[in-house]
């Protein structure tokens, strides 16, 4: 039977202290339960998202998990808990509370269910010492947001850190988060449908463009959300740009489309066309199976889009269920 690792899937412990209270300022996340396993995140008084158990319960994790026939989930924090604005000492409490109930899900099963950590990426050396305090606690790599307010991926504290993953041996998942141009999108989900998309594909061209991919080690294992955002698509209006305008390459040695072999991307399309458009750009190496369980936006039924498709070999399945993230992961089934 074929692997099928889940690398994109969120938790959020049951419940978490007080951190308005603990740390005297407004307006920090927390859970509305409404019963019937329901639940909303808040953030100070307002309504953040409708959320379900799914998110804290293990034995429900790993009974949906059952029924979509996955080995093997990796979970990250909803990334709201992120705290990037907050100062660095509170962001770091904030990641150990979350780390520590990442690993308490997790013990439900721990062949079968993986965490990622989160770190205050605001402050590179508390980021790079809380990393390496997951790493040792369990934790197969870190999870953290596109960006860190103004400061984009090529940002050199960032750089510093992603170094750092790839010296420890963390994989990386880099998520979405506090999207752009939000007073433009209010209604309609249109930050997640469109800020989100744009949001990474910034982020992995803020890589590519500086220079920065050529300054950070080849064995840095780094994957974007989300299918890579609108990079695959838009990849060729950037290569013609990149060969036509100057100031496009001016920190960018290499074609922008070569620098594909330095990265993953997620399956998380939602259409078979984008799927196939995604492993011609990526290479059936470089897409890993992710379906941003729990939350209604993610898929469904988790990977029923690849099993399901009669375009794609019986290689390339085993590859995007479940393969390449065994790779990317350094995990094998019941490990």
């Amino acid at each position: 039977m074929t692997l099928a690792i889940d690398i994109h899937s969120h938790f959020l412990p049951a419940e978490w202290p007080d951190l308005a209270a603990r740390f005297g300022t407004p307006d920090w996340p927390w859970m509305k339960h409404l019963g019937d396993g329901k639940a909303m995140i808040m953030v100070g008084d307002r309504e953040f998202r409708p959320v379900h158990e799914d998110l804290w319960n293990g034995a429900r994790r790993i009974a949906a998990m059952d029924a979509h026939g996955i080995d093997i989930q990796v979970m990250s924090a909803t990334p709201v808990m992120f705290s990037y604005e907050r100062p660095a000492a509170h962001a770091s409490e904030v990641a150990r509370i979350f780390n520590a109930a990442a690993r308490e899900i997790c013990a439900h099963d721990p062949k079968r269910l993986k965490s990622l950590c989160q770190v205050p990426l605001q402050d590179t050396d508390a980021a790079c010492a809380e990393l390496d305090t997951a790493m040792a606690e369990g934790h197969i790599g870190v999870q953290i947001g596109n960006h860190v307010g103004e400061r984009n991926l090529d940002d050199a504290g960032l750089v510093t850190f992603l170094h750092h993953c790839a010296d420890v041996g963390a994989a990386v998942l880099i998520h979405p988060w506090d999207m752009m141009a939000q007073a433009r999108m209010p209604k309609y989900m249109m930050s997640w449908l469109v800020g989100m998309p744009a949001e990474t594909q910034l982020s992995i061209l803020s890589l590519i463009l500086s220079g920065a991919f050529e300054k950070l080690p080849r064995n840095l294992r780094i994957c974007f959300a989300h299918g890579g955002g609108s990079f695959a698509f838009l990849l060729g209006r950037v290569d013609n740009a990149w060969r036509h305008r100057d100031i496009v390459r001016a920190d960018c040695p290499q074609l922008p489309s070569s620098y594909t072999d330095r990265f993953y991307v997620d399956s998380a399309v939602f259409n078979e066309d984008a799927l196939a458009l995604l492993v011609k750009v990526m290479g059936e190496d470089r897409v890993v199976l992710g379906s941003d369980y729990p939350f209604p936006l993610g898929e469904q039924v988790v990977g029923k889009m690849i099993r399901e498709d009669d375009g794609i070999s019986p290689d390339l399945r085993a590859k995007l269920m479940g393969l390449n993230a065994a790779r990317f992961f350094g995990l094998e089934r019941g490990n």
